[in-house]
């Protein structure tokens, strides 16, 4: 079945608004016919019958006289962003060989990375090198930054502007069907990041043909999405169209949503609703778990809260982010009470978030100067479906620096942030490199070749941080090549030092996850979490198990009945009834 339109089904474009479309085939111009049965729509033709689109053909369309222009759908751009779109092989991707049926999110261990700076190769084929690494390390799905197409070769992601064509430096469609069988060949899920929020700033061609944008006011990084206005029907199914592309043509088993808090959406259905319900559809008929996870910074557990009849309930999402722990865990380890960190400064914060998930379920927030937020109901919401992380692209990359805790935390710090993460109540997800303590950064990068485009955006990078006290100096060139060179993983640090010593603990703490049932128990119910602000002392209890830390620098005792010590970092020792934890050190123990 296949679910979406593309240009190997012949020769289609929606376009509303213009008087004329001409198709451009391999040199060649046809005049496009409106389709009688589908609103704003145009067809090739050749006589009565829709013009057969060969795999390997080039293509684009020109609109009123004005282009070509890359067909809003494409599934390739071979010369970037701004040539025509090529024709690509468009079934469904079947498991052959593999029995593949998918892997649920629950009890699942995720790994965050980009193709650009996972290996040096920066490709797919580069990124299939080290993926026994990941097996080997235990985690289940890797969390794919965009691969969509953008402008230029080296770059986040976020800046996409064909949201249907993989990205050719990475290897294209051809890679990126490699990379899926090879994950799906060793175990791992394929959860790939997507982008509907807004378009990059170049090669976008949507508004050429047709109200793909919204006249009302834009979001942080642009232009919004025509989601409720005139003719928005044909831009939500444009949407949904191209998140089922991805399970349907590549075989991938999830999607992290990027930014949904940005998605204005005034309708009674909302687009995750109706999104929800598509890829549902499609689970059902393809056989295998698919999976959707939101980041919102919204705090509304609307986002996983069953759909229910008549509208009633949720969105229906699998997962959504929790920042807060992310916020909550990084002020423990380092201090940093600056910006949005400031509500998080005390150390209950930290013991809030893994009772409650949130810590901003309808408190002050002093950062937005208002009340954030909404409770999570602990008795029917499973703890999975919050995905937490210690650290991620987002905030690693967005410091000044793109300095990860590694380049500031001791190691028994590093031990502590994996402990917590690892072994919390919630959905885990490490970030490409952190599970050795890289030493490279991931800093933000841009190669726009636009010079005005470049220019623009150094100089906006440096402007931020300047207002948060930064040196010019100091914050990196985003257009500068070396830049994007120093973020790329040096994968022959792992073996030796701190880097080797902090692989195996990571090795350690998913095996104890994996191996001690306590700690894969999804429900809010069997985990607390005590603080103690004075000695920095904090102790996640799940079930009969117990992760116990010390945040401080000086030795603490706690009372407990220590049964097993399963394992531990730094100075640790027991007696029947004490734990004794020297600085930065942590305990995995049965109570």
């Amino acid at each position: 079945m296949s679910v979406t339109t593309s240009p190997a089904d012949g020769f289609r474009v929606w376009a509303p608004t213009p008087q004329v479309i001409e198709l451009v085939l391999d040199g060649e111009r046809f005049t496009m016919q409106r389709d009688a049965s589908a609103d704003g729509w145009w067809v090739a033709l050749d006589g009565d019958t829709p013009r057969v689109a060969v795999v390997g053909a080039d293509y684009a369309y020109l609109v009123d006289g004005e282009g070509p222009y890359a067909d809003p759908r494409s599934r390739r751009q071979p010369d970037g962003v701004h040539g025509p779109s090529r024709v690509v092989e468009s079934s469904p991707t079947p498991c052959d060989g593999t029995g593949w049926r998918g892997r649920p999110l629950i009890g699942a261990v995720l790994y965050e990375l980009h193709i650009g700076t996972f290996t040096e190769a920066a490709t797919f084929d580069g990124a299939i090198e080290r993926l026994d690494d990941l097996v080997a390390l235990g985690v289940d799905a890797v969390e794919v930054l965009p691969v969509n197409a953008f402008n230029g070769v080296w770059n986040w992601g976020y800046d996409g502007v064909f949201w249907s064509a993989v990205h050719e430096a990475y290897g294209g469609p051809d890679g990126y069907r490699r990379f899926v069988r090879a994950c799906h060949d060793r175990g791992l899920a394929v959860i790939q990041d997507v982008v509907h929020n807004h378009l990059g700033p170049s090669g976008n061609v949507l508004p050429r043909f047709g109200p793909y944008l919204s006249d009302g006011a834009g979001n942080t990084w642009g232009s919004s999405l025509n989601l409720d206005g005139p003719d928005s029907d044909e831009v939500r199914r444009f949407i949904v169209d191209s998140a089922l592309m991805w399970f349907d043509e590549y075989g991938v088993d999830g999607l992290r949503l990027d930014a949904v808090h940005a998605l204005r959406d005034t309708r009674a259905v909302h687009l995750l609703e109706e999104l929800d319900a598509a890829v549902d559809a499609l689970a059902a008929d393809l056989g295998r778990s698919l999976t959707l996870i939101a980041e919102s910074d919204l705090n509304d557990p609307k986002l996983i809260t069953p759909r229910g009849p008549g509208g009633a309930g949720g969105y229906g999402l699998d997962a959504q982010w929790s920042d807060d722990f992310h916020h909550a865990l990084h002020v423990a380890l380092t201090g940093e009470v600056s910006g949005y960190y400031a509500d998080f400064a005390p150390l209950t914060a930290l013991s809030k978030v893994i009772e409650e998930g949130f810590f901003h379920n309808g408190t002050w927030s002093s950062f937005r100067k208002r009340h954030h937020g909404r409770r999570l109901d602990l008795e029917r919401t499973p703890s999975w479906r919050l995905v937490v992380s210690d650290q991620n692209h987002d905030q690693i990359g967005n410091r000044a620096t793109g300095d990860r805790l590694a380049a500031t935390l001791d190691d028994g710090q590093l031990a502590i942030a994996a402990a917590v993460t690892l072994l919390g109540p919630f959905t885990p997800m490490l970030f490409m490199g952190e599970e050795w303590a890289a030493s490279t950064p991931w800093q933000f990068f841009t190669s726009h070749p636009e010079p005005e485009l470049g220019e623009a955006t150094a100089k906006g990078r440096i402007a931020e941080f300047a207002r948060m006290g930064w040196n010019e100096a100091d914050v990196p060139d985003p257009q500068d090549p070396e830049t994007y060179r120093r973020s790329i993983l040096d994968w022959s640090e792992r073996s030796r030092g701190r880097h080797a010593t902090l692989l195996t603990w990571y090795r350690r703490m998913i095996e104890l996850r994996r191996t001690v049932a306590a700690f894969t128990d999804p429900a809010f119910g069997d985990t607390t979490a005590i603080a103690d602000e004075a000695t920095g002392s904090f102790v996640m209890r799940r079930g009969s198990a117990a992760v116990a830390v010390n945040f401080g620098t000086a030795p603490v005792d706690l009372s407990l009945r220590v049964g097993d010590l399963l394992d531990s970092f730094g100075d640790v020792a027991t007696t029947a009834s004490s734990l004794r934890l020297g600085p930065h050190a942590v305990a995995i123990l049965h109570l």
